[in-house]
């Protein structure tokens, strides 16, 4: 870890020297592990540690972005003279409207030194207790733990100097036998938070349920998605629909609805940073307070998310979800929320006649139809036939073909409880999710396995 004091002084004096009208530096260091696993024995363990230093800098209209991964300070000044060079040569933004002002973050405490000191071992040892019960059942164990120790910082040149250390942690559990498969996974900022006893079991217990799968045919079924399972297409939303760029060009399914019904009324899905709850982050990667983002309330059409450019573009104010400086995929929410309801998720199951849960999907595609949120993808890793409810015996893998508008207008139930689901984002937020047991759910396909 470089620390506070000493990147913020260092950065600080590369934006003093600069010779451009507005300058921004966004540093990202990271120290990370990954124990992977397979055949219930560890197969692959890295260790990375590295960093990467963007410029960006404004002539007039122009931008220029350069970035590097050494904190030398004649490396950093060359960087610099790199981004100006380029800037130079760039065509004027006619929707650049300036650069973030000094702000004040709200305190969060994202770093935990216990977590930053777990070490390869201590995954090691988790993984071992895995793959021992796993084996003494005779199923088989895999999956991925990861756990890393970060630094964020941006500085520009009127006056932010924002500096955030964090830890995180994610692990996910597959069981398996030669007919079926169970998961189960957590994301936390502490590694000793998560119990993976109980995610061992979890993963298990899908596992022997699922075994001797049988063939449902492609049709429209009750399903009761758990919270993984929701996460998967709450993620795919979050890039087709939610952010500013997509808003704007029409391709969202939000486009041109604000405050209409396109959802069941118990649908509220949102984007807040500073929810403790999650796995917070208080400002973006343009030196901006995050702010609490409705997508869908209560059913209803919201706002997506902007960054400074998309904001001044379209006439509005950033709500502090800018990407990497330099990023050309626009502003995307990280820290996504559906809303709980009030039923606890074995009621909702009693209450289906006949349908499918769903332990997640996965190879999901997201732009079959943007504006109707269509997607397909496949269920994975415990898929469940539903009679008089409960749970009677494994299915084998489903493929999905359906509007997500049109599924989330069918929500019968949404459980009280909720869970943390990790992202390819899960340094920086999450998605938390509660299960749902949705109507007339369009299976399209169906596999030998």
């Amino acid at each position: 870890m470089t620390g506070r004091a000493r990147i913020l002084k260092l950065l600080g004096s590369i934006v003093s020297e600069s010779k451009a009208d507005t300058t921004e530096i966004l540093f990202i260091g990271n120290e990370s592990g990954l124990t992977r696993y397979a055949n219930s024995q560890i197969h692959q363990n890295t260790a990375e540690s590295d960093s990467k230093i963007t410029f960006r800098v404004s002539v007039g209209k122009k931008i220029g972005t350069a970035s590097t991964n050494t904190l030398e300070k004649g490396a950093l000044s060359r960087c610099l003279e790199t981004a100006i060079e380029i800037a130079g040569h760039a065509r004027p933004n006619k929707y650049f409207m300036g650069i973030a002002d000094k702000i004040r973050p709200k305190n969060i405490k994202t770093y935990f030194e216990s977590a930053a000191r777990y070490t390869p071992a201590a995954r090691a040892a988790v993984v071992g207790r895995i793959c021992r019960a796993s084996s003494g059942m005779g199923l088989i164990a895999s999956g991925a733990f990861s756990t890393s120790a970060s630094e964020i910082a941006f500085v520009n040149s009127r006056g932010a100097a924002l500096y955030q250390p964090l830890t995180s942690a994610a692990i996910n559990i597959v069981i398996s036998s030669d007919s079926s498969s169970g998961y189960a996974q957590a994301v936390s900022r502490q590694a000793e938070k998560i119990d993976f006893k109980s995610l061992t079991d979890i993963a298990t217990q899908k596992c022997l349920l699922s075994l001797g799968p049988v063939t449902l045919e492609p049709g429209k079924y009750d399903v009761l998605l758990e919270p993984m399972a929701v996460a998967n297409l709450l993620e795919w939303l979050a890039f087709i629909g939610f952010g500013a760029v997509p808003y704007h060009d029409k391709t969202s399914f939000l486009s041109g609805k604000y405050n209409k019904r396109v959802m069941a009324p118990s649908v509220t899905i949102y984007d807040d940073g500073l929810d403790r709850s999650g796995v917070a982050f208080p400002f973006d990667f343009e030196g901006m307070a995050k702010s609490k983002v409705y997508f869908i309330k209560k059913g209803l059409a919201g706002r997506p998310v902007y960054d400074l450019q998309t904001a001044a573009k379209n006439k509005t104010k950033s709500t502090g979800h800018g990407m990497a400086l330099g990023a050309a995929t626009g502003p995307v929410p990280l820290n996504v929320f559906m809303l709980p309801g009030k039923k606890p998720v074995a009621k909702i199951l009693k209450e289906i006649k006949r349908g499918v849960l769903v332990t997640r999907f996965h190879y999901i595609n997201g732009f079959l139809d943007t504006p109707r949120a269509l997607m397909t993808g496949m269920t994975r890793d415990g898929t469940f036939l539903i009679e008089n409810g409960k749970i009677i015996s494994g299915v084998k893998n489903l493929r999905f073909t359906e509007s997500i508008i049109r599924a989330f207008s069918n929500i019968r139930a949404v459980s009280k409880e909720t869970e943390l689901c990790d992202t390819w984002w899960s340094d920086i937020g999450c998605i938390s999710a509660p299960a749902l047991h949705i109507k007339e759910f369009t299976f399209s396909g169906r596999t030998e396995s």
